[in-house]
């Protein structure tokens, strides 16, 4: 699942006419450089969430059929559902197995064939070294395990694998990904790896151009 749901207020005025995913890098839309990095990978089916401008999304990529892919829309209206609440609603299209999950508005040259989930665990998540625009961190990485305190602390970096059981008791609506993020954690069945390759969180429009140059 490729999250493309955002509003992308930080990318303003950038994104007033153009959802942050259809934004270029060398040429090229954010977006189409994951569906070309899936494909290499193997992942052939794709879900895309779409909320706001995200009719252009459909538009720019169709069925997918010209990268490679087979592409499924999960349509959340003019309101997005949030991380949690979009990956929720997408379920029924993602399947019974564990499946890939890519913010639309990263930028990275991780290998996504390499990821997996290990059979104890609920979620698998990408961790990167802090940005200068997050020098907190969000988690620490202990023998694979994520934790909420501990040093040092790593940026999620906006890729994961899940099981669908990670989404159990949750209901339809709006809601962030975090707090499922903590109970799976609390369970011990949050487990992660630290990638420092290329990695590129495209939140802003001064990020952008850094990524370009």
């Amino acid at each position: 699942m490729i999250l493309a749901a955002g509003k992308g207020e930080r990318m303003r005025p950038l994104t007033a006419l153009t959802p942050k995913p259809l934004l270029a890098v060398r040429g090229q839309p954010l977006i189409v450089w994951h569906l070309q990095a899936l494909a290499r990978a193997g992942i052939r089916q794709i879900v895309i969430n779409l909320s706001g401008l995200g009719g252009q999304i459909r538009d720019a990529l169709g069925a997918g059929a010209k990268f490679g892919v087979q592409i499924e829309y999960s349509d959340e209206g003019a309101e997005p559902l949030e991380t949690g609440g979009g990956i929720f609603r997408a379920l029924p299209k993602l399947g019974a197995t564990p499946f890939l999950v890519v913010n639309g508005d990263t930028f990275t040259d991780l290998d996504f064939a390499t990821l997996a989930l290990t059979h104890d665990a609920l979620a698998h998540l990408v961790l990167v070294p802090n940005p200068p625009h997050h020098p907190q961190g969000d988690f620490a990485l202990e023998d694979g395990l994520l934790s909420d305190s501990g040093a040092p602390r790593y940026t999620y970096a906006g890729l994961a694998v899940f099981a669908p059981q990670f989404f159990a008791g949750c209901v339809p609506g709006k809601f962030p990904l975090l707090p499922l993020l903590l109970r799976a954690m609390a369970q011990g069945r949050l487990r992660g790896e630290l990638f420092q390759g290329l990695w590129s969180d495209v939140g802003t429009p001064e990020r952008l151009a850094a990524l370009n140059a």
